[in-house]
C-alpha cells in the first residue's frame, strides 16, 4: 500500500528508510508494521528457530535452479547482461529418502551472506546473528524423491527488497498439500541474494532496484510508474519459471533459456507439474506481479495478491480469472488509503474474493512474523502472533488454489467463519 507519509514506526525496520523514500518503502513495509521489527525481545528464545510444521500429507522435497533468460536484458543493470534469477522450487516428496537411496539432507534456509544482508537491511545486524536465520530449521529436504503423479504448479514472488526465503512457510505448506512451488528471486531486487558465479563461486545482487526506483525522475509519481515497470518484469519473469519448468512457452515452442541447478539430482519438473492447472501469488510488489502475469499469460488460471498495492493494474484478458486479494485491515479495507484495490476490485469481473485481517501488519503473510514470535519479539501495530499469521496466510491461500486449480470447494472462502475471526469478507 501507499503511504506518503515521513513518520514511521519506531519497531519498523524493513528497510534502509534513510535511502528509500515512502512510497519504496511502502512497497516492503506498508507504512510502518513488522512483526519482526526491532523491539527488543522480552525474553530470549529458547530453542533454534523453525518453520512451522505444514499441515498436508506430504512430505517436500526442494531444489535450487539458477535461470538466465537470453531473450531479456536485465532491466536494472542491462550492462550484466541476460535477466537471471534464483528459484526454489518446492515439490511433494515420497517417503523413505532421497532419489539417490539415502537420507536426503534438510534444505537450508538462507546462505550467511544473505543472512547478513537481510538483518542489515532490516537493521537489525546489531540486535541478531545471521546464525539465527541461517540456522532456521525447515521442514523441506535436498534432493528428495518426488511424489509420482503430475502436480498443479503455483509461482511465488517476494515482496520488494525480500529474499525468496521469506515466503519458505507458504512455500512448504502448500506443496505438503500436493503443489509444485517455484520461488522466484528477481536480481537486483533484494536485500542481497546469492547467484552462481564462475568457476563454482558465488555473486551477491543487492538491491540496485532499489536506488532506481528511489531517483525515478517526478517524485512519488514517477517512483508509482517505476514500481509499475517493475511488477510487470516480474510478471515476465513468472511466465520464464513457467516456460523452464513444463518445458514448453505459452505458445508451445521450446524454451530458449536454459535450467541451471545448483543440484544436479534435481527432479525432471515437466514430468512432475500439470501444465493445465498453474497459478501465481506474491507478496506486495510480487503478489501486484503474480496478478499482472495472470493477463498477460493465458496458462495461469488464478492469482493471489498478499497485501499488494496494484501499481500496475490487471490488464484486461486477466480480469475474468479468479483473484484473491488478502491483506492488512488497516491498510487494505474498503476505505482505506490505497485506492488501487478498490479500482482493481471493480475491473474484476470473474470469480474474486476481498479479505482483510484484524491486528496484521505488511509482514503477517511471510514467515517473518512467524520467526519474530519465536524470538518473542513484539509489534503494538500488528499484534496479530506470528503463529496465527501462518496459520491464516496457508489456509486461505491454500484453500483459494484448491478450489480454482483443482475444482475442489472449499467452504473456507464462503464467508466469515468462528475459526477465523480476525478475516473480514468485503464486497463493495
Amino acid at each position: 500500500m501507499i503511504r506518503n507519509r515521513t513518520r514511521r514506526s519506531a519497531v519498523t525496520a524493513l528497510l534502509a528508510l534513510s535511502l528509500l523514500s515512502p512510497t519504496v518503502a511502502a512497497c516492503a513495509e506498508n507504512g510502518g508494521s513488522s512483526a519482526a521489527g526491532q523491539a527488543s525481545p522480552s525474553a530470549p528464545a529458547e530453542a533454534g528457530l523453525s518453520l512451522p510444521r505444514p499441515s498436508g500429507a506430504y512430505e517436500i522435497g526442494r531444489d535450487t535452479l539458477h535461470l538466465v533468460d537470453d531473450e531479456r536484458r536485465d532491466p536494472w543493470v542491462p550492462s550484466a547482461g541476460s535477466r537471471e534469477l534464483m528459484v526454489s522450487v518446492f515439490y511433494p516428496a515420497g517417503r523413505g529418502g532421497s532419489g539417490g537411496g539415502g537420507v536426503s539432507a534438510r534444505a537450508p534456509y538462507l546462505a550467511t551472506k544473505e543472512a547478513e544482508l537481510l538483518l542489515k537491511g532490516q537493521k537489525l545486524d546489531k540486535l541478531y546473528d545471521a546464525e539465527q536465520l541461517t540456522s532456521v530449521r525447515t521442514n523441506a529436504r535436498s534432493a528428495a524423491r518426488p511424489a509420482r503423479g503430475k502436480h498443479p504448479l503455483v509461482v511465488l514472488s517476494p515482496g520488494f527488497t525480500l529474499h525468496r526465503a521469506t515466503l519458505s512457510a507458504l512455500a512448504e505448506e502448500l506443496a505438503s498439500h500436493g503443489y509444485v512451488v517455484a520461488v522466484v528471486d528477481h536480481a537486483y531486487e533484494s536485500f542481497g541474494t546469492e547467484f552462481p558465479g564462475a568457476k563454482d563461486s558465488s555473486r551477491i545482487r543487492t538491491c540496485v532496484a532499489c536506488e532506481k526506483v528511489e531517483d525515478a525522475p517526478g517524485g512519488d509519481a514517477g517512483e508509482k510508474k517505476m514500481l509499475a515497470k517493475a511488477a510487470r518484469n516480474r510478471a515476465a519473469d513468472i511466465s520464464f519459471v513457467m516456460d523452464e519448468l513444463t518445458g514448453a512457452k505459452s505458445s508451445g515452442d521450446e524454451p530458449t533459456g536454459r535450467p541451471r541447478p545448483a543440484d544436479k539430482r534435481h527432479p525432471d519438473y515437466a514430468a512432475l507439474i500439470d501444465p493445465r492447472r498453474i497459478g501465481a501469488a506474491g507478496h506486495s510488489l510480487g503478489g501486484n506481479a503474480a496478478a499482472v502475469a495472470a493477463g498477460t499469460d493465458h496458462r495461469i488460471r488464478a492469482a493471489a495478491n498478499l497485501d499488494g498495492t496494484f501499481f500496475a493494474p490487471v490488464p484486461s484478458a486477466g480480469t475474468g480469472r479468479p483473484v484473491l486479494m488478502l491483506g492488512t485491515r488497516e491498510g487494505h479495507n474498503p476505505r482505506a488509503e490505497d485506492v488501487t484495490w478498490p479500482r482493481q476490485w471493480d475491473r474484476l469481473h470473474g470469480w474474486k474474493r476481498w479479505l482483510t485481517v484484524a491486528d496484521s501488519g505488511h509482514l503477517t503473510f511471510t514467515d517473518l512474523p512467524i520467526l519474530g514470535g519465536q524470538l518473542n519479539m513484539t509489534d503494538p501495530s500488528a499484534p496479530l502472533s506470528g503463529e496465527r499469521s501462518g496459520q491464516i496466510t496457508a489456509a486461505y491461500v491454500t484453500a483459494f488454489f484448491d478450489q480454482n486449480l483443482r475444482d475442489r470447494h472449499r467452504p473456507l472462502l464462503d464467508g466469515p467463519s468462528k475459526a477465523n475471526p480476525e478475516v473480514t469478507f468485503h464486497a463493495p
